[in-house]
């Protein structure tokens, strides 16, 4: 009776171990989970980078005031209550005929229309 108790238990371990090493969830499938794990790291590395890029880029245009201010400056011609704007006559003039040349010529036609 022993004997049979032995093989049993035997059989039993076998099987146990059989499942661990080549069964649904056995340690195969889990090297193979962590390489597909892995590669994806890979993959999702740029896109990380690139959205704490984007991260920061916006928090910069919510609190930093430099980059609204330069757009103000440029785009607008805005000056801060403690500077003192120049205007030079043939500097502005220079600047509106390089602009006028750079404009296409349908555009041309357009404005010299009464």
């Amino acid at each position: 009776m022993l004997k049979w108790l032995a093989i049993v238990l035997v059989a039993l371990i076998l099987l146990l171990q059989y499942r661990l090493w080549f069964g649904a969830g056995g340690l195969r499938e889990l090297a193979e989970v962590r390489q597909r794990a892995d590669r994806q790291e890979e993959q999702n590395r740029p896109k990380r980078e690139r959205n704490q890029r984007l991260a920061a880029e916006v928090v910069d245009l919510k609190t930093g005031l430099d980059a609204i201010e330069e757009r103000a400056r440029s785009d607008i011609g805005m000056v801060r209550q403690d500077e003192q704007f120049f205007w030079v006559p043939g500097v502005a003039a220079q600047a509106a005929i390089i602009e006028q040349q750079a404009l296409p010529a349908s555009q041309d036609v357009e404005t010299s229309r009464p």
